[in-house]
């Protein structure tokens, strides 16, 4: 079976090889968000102000996530580029180690998040009327930090051999699950107690926890062309190099992007609660529209991973030119959808008795849904340069993309010209157009698909070949 996916990919034709890694990821993507889609609907029948907690904490609990999701893309790439060379072992090393990795800094990044949690909010200049909601919420989320490392990892390692279904599987359970148990913790249904917005959170604790276990499970048992093995699990300096060489980088974009969204929800904060709710609003829908775009980045990173893995960088840079033109053809789509119908889509996250809320959410939206073609062609080029062993540039474009362009732009526009709080959302599509140029450029300039991680020559000059000498993964 796995013989038969890894010929798929390397051989078969490209649109059929990326519909077949791109519908069961976007599918996944798509039930990981209905997590936060739920919640927002829940949430949002208890009025601005538990919105805007929601807001508030989202960005917070996404730098957590950030921090580990730059070694589960590396160990992706790591699997993706073995599993197309046909190196069994390597995939399990690479596999066990990267798991054992991802448990610990789980629990240490949730341990360090728990206890900062109240510096945390206030350096966000949070409203002192949502303070302890949002303080009770974070602590929560903190604490399911190391279940989402942990799931997070399997989706990618099981993404890196071609294998999406399970993932679908396994998030369309607790989805379910959490739909079920979101209106028991949060309104006190039955013997529960009401929790209100800290309702929400406990449910998708549960259910990420669930989701985790299920995950180990899969790769313990190994039969799906990757395994995890106890006797793997230990420190090994040489393998934390290595991942290190390739997840750093993308661990600081991810960090990047999400401290990009805390000074952004700080610069809303200025503006009151009900800009703080719209914002909140706004980046719901924002995470809908772009599940396409993230999902065909995903499969355009798994099947140039295989291919350069193969030794075919042009089939590989042909899967990113595929890809680019069905993401952007989709997320435009997508836009114009979204400015069209703003209003019932901000409508489904908010109350429409908070009219001053959904007034505002909806001019964010159609701001924003400007840019939507732009961001998807981006991800298509980023999730190439990382599949490729390039992570660097990804890091480089994030960087500039937010840190020189998008939040200087917002800063000014909003604080010294009459646009105020909109020119925090007209600063996105200008700063995503621009970095567009730029990574296209970058893209056309080719030297990134000339990285192969299973090369011997490669290796040994920038990722060390002796690293899998030395611990007796492979043989001299």
């Amino acid at each position: 079976m796995q013989e038969e996916r890894r010929k798929k990919l390397v051989d078969g034709p490209i649109l059929s090889a990326l519909i077949f890694l791109a519908v069961p990821i976007v599918l996944t993507n798509i039930l990981q968000t209905a997590y936060q889609l739920i919640d927002a609907f829940w949430v949002g029948r208890l009025g601005g102000e538990a919105v805007a907690v929601m807001a508030v904490v989202f960005p917070v609990s996404f730098l957590a996530i950030a921090l580990g999701m730059g070694f589960s893309i590396a160990a992706s790439t790591l699997v993706a580029q073995y599993a197309g060379a046909g190196k069994k072992e390597e995939v399990t090393h690479t596999a066990s180690q990267s798991m054992f990795i991802a448990i610990i800094m789980g629990l240490l990044f949730g341990a360090i998040g728990y206890g900062a949690s109240p510096v945390i909010l206030k350096l966000m200049g949070v409203p002192a009327e949502i303070y302890d909601v949002a303080l009770s919420v974070i602590r929560v989320t903190f604490f399911t930090t190391p279940f989402s490392f942990i799931f997070m990892t399997y989706q990618s390692l099981m993404r890196g051999v071609g294998d999406t279904m399970k993932p679908l599987y396994v998030v369309g359970t607790t989805v379910l699950l959490n739909a079920i148990l979101d209106p028991f913790f949060i309104f006190g249904w039955g013997p529960v107690p009401e929790m209100g917005v800290v309702g929400a959170t406990i449910a998708t604790f549960i259910t990420q926890g669930i989701a985790a276990v299920v995950g180990l499970a899969i790769l313990f048992r190994g039969s799906n062309g990757v395994q995890i093995v106890p006797r793997e699990f230990s420190i090994d300096a040489t393998f934390m190099k290595r991942l290190l060489w390739l997840g750093a980088p993308t661990s600081a974009e991810q960090v990047f992007r999400s401290l990009g969204y805390v000074v952004m929800t700080v610069l809303v904060v200025a503006y009151g609660t009900v800009e703080v709710a719209a914002y909140g609003v706004g980046a719901n829908v924002m995470m809908v529209v772009l599940i396409p775009a993230l999902g065909l980045s995903l499969a355009v990173s798994a099947l140039v991973g295989q291919n350069i893995g193969a030794g075919k960088p042009q089939r590989a840079r042909e899967a990113v030119r595929v890809g680019a033109r069905v993401s952007f053809v989709a997320l435009a789509l997508a836009g114009v959808v979204a400015y069209v119908a703003a209003k019932p889509i901000v409508g489904f996250f908010i109350d429409n008795e908070s009219v001053e809320v959904v007034a505002r959410a909806v001019t964010f939206v159609r701001i924003t849904a400007i840019s939507f073609s732009f961001i998807g062609l981006e991800m298509v080029y980023l999730g190439a340069f990382r599949a490729a062993g390039s992570p660097g540039i990804a890091l480089w474009l994030t960087f500039i993309a937010q840190w020189l362009i998008q939040l200087p732009l917002a800063f000014v526009l909003s604080r010294y010209t009459s646009l105020g709080v909109e020119g925090i959302w007209w600063a996105g599509p200008i700063s995503q157009f621009f970095i567009l140029i730029v990574t296209m450029i970058w893209y056309g300039y080719g030297k990134w698909q000339k990285t192969s991680l299973t090369e011997e020559e490669q290796l040994a000059e920038e990722v060390a070949e002796e690293i899998l000498i030395e611990e007796g993964v492979r043989k001299v």
